[in-house]
């Protein structure tokens, strides 16, 4: 197995290459206005170290949020545009999921159940709550904070929704992830490989309609 695992659903630019065992390379940076700038060379970079080529892939997993509409849909296309060009299946898991694991790798949170909660801007947060790392118990939902306070108060709480707002995620782990990283999301989609796991589709999941719209009023210009 050569897998290689993209992100852009959160401010991170994230790629890591796993060989089914461990963990060969990755690369983390965030910047949520060059996802489109840095995921292929990122991409190139975890192959270059690696001292692999894109012809010895065997499998793609793609974070497939939820995530803002732009950033989201870069590592989404990317994904599928290598999955055709390289004929290499494309699973897609939820971004929500793959921090969650992140914290099963290191300091895992001392109670259960936990939140995941990211940025989803507007002031509002992408979240799900987890019974442990590999268990979700919610669908993941966008809300506004204050709309979640008596759920999530005390409750052991990470990622950057959750630091934006310690007012109410008042049980936040600094310690714990605060972007996603492709280093865990690849190590989920082997572990999900190897118990026989389903995947999501390679689709995004917005959970709300994007920011960018068609104007629906325009002004009528008749010629004199």
């Amino acid at each position: 197995m050569l897998l290689l695992a993209l992100d852009t659903a959160t401010p991170a630019v994230t790629v890591a290459l796993h060989d089914g065992a461990r963990l060969l390379a990755h690369f983390d940076h965030a910047d949520a206005r060059r996802h489109g700038e840095l995921l292929l060379p990122a991409v190139d970079h975890v192959l270059r170290t690696a001292g692999r080529e894109t012809s010895q892939l065997t499998d793609l997993v793609v974070g497939v949020g939820p995530g803002p509409y732009t950033g989201l849909r870069v590592g989404l296309a990317t994904a599928e545009a290598l999955g055709s060009a390289l004929d290499v299946p494309v699973r897609g898991l939820c971004t929500l999921d793959a921090m969650a694991y992140a914290s099963g790798l290191g300091a895992a949170p001392d109670e259960s159940p936990f939140i995941v909660a990211t940025d989803a801007r507007r002031k509002e947060v992408y979240w799900a709550r987890y019974a442990d790392p590999v268990t979700r118990l919610s669908e993941p939902a966008v809300a506004r904070p204050e709309e979640l306070a008596e759920r999530v108060a005390g409750v052991p709480a990470l990622g950057a929704g959750a630091r934006m707002y310690p007012e109410v995620f008042t049980g936040v782990r600094p310690d714990l992830p605060e972007h996603q990283s492709a280093a865990a999301l690849a190590a989920l989609a082997v572990h999900r490989i190897g118990v026989g796991s389903d995947f999501l589709p390679p689709r995004p999941l917005y959970l709300r309609r994007p920011d960018a719209r068609v104007p629906s009023n325009y002004k009528v210009v008749t010629p004199r």
